[in-house]
């Protein structure tokens, strides 16, 4: 629904009719349409961006960057787009895509370079708020402007550009 006809069409009301409940038992559920959003989301496309665990964080960081690409380069990516975009304007949508999407994978990645700090593979003063920006910002960034393409190639040169950076 959301894809087909985008966020202003994802009412309760369409919601209920299409899944052939009642409003009430959709909002006994969830607490708002950005909820039952988020979870549809969720429920397709969690699986898609694993992140790996080499053993190396650049690796594990790259690999999961190419994987981001590869997957925002189709509907997930729309998908993405069109939440982002939508949550300027409905706060409540806002706050559940950073809550349940991207607080998860800043958390995932933070744990993955806090194990590259211990290995000494990256510097003990990184700042893993910034070092995250860095590394997945330019992602979002191409996805929602899409003056470049999403591609392997992008997330590797991302990739050793940044940890020449963060390298120990």
């Amino acid at each position: 629904m959301l894809e087909g006809e985008g966020f202003a069409a994802v009412t309760v009301e369409a919601i209920a009719e299409r899944a052939g409940v009642s409003k009430a038992t959709v909002y006994r559920w969830w607490p708002n349409r950005a909820a039952v959003v988020m979870d549809g989301f969720l429920s397709t496309v969690s699986s898609e961006v694993p992140f790996p665990h080499t053993g190396h964080a650049r690796e594990d960081i790259r690999l999961h960057m190419r994987r981001l690409t590869e997957a925002f380069g189709g509907r997930m990516g729309r998908t993405v787009a069109a939440l982002i975009a939508e949550g300027q304007a409905d706060p409540e949508l806002a706050e559940a895509l950073r809550l349940r999407w991207l607080s998860v994978r800043r958390t995932e990645a933070r744990e993955i370079l806090e194990l590259g700090i211990e290995r000494g593979e990256l510097r003990e003063d990184l700042d893993l708020e910034v070092a995250v920006d860095v590394l997945y910002g330019p992602i979002y960034y191409r996805l929602l402007v899409g003056h470049a393409p999403l591609d392997a190639d992008f997330a590797d040169a991302l990739a050793d550009y940044v940890f020449a950076g963060l390298g120990a």
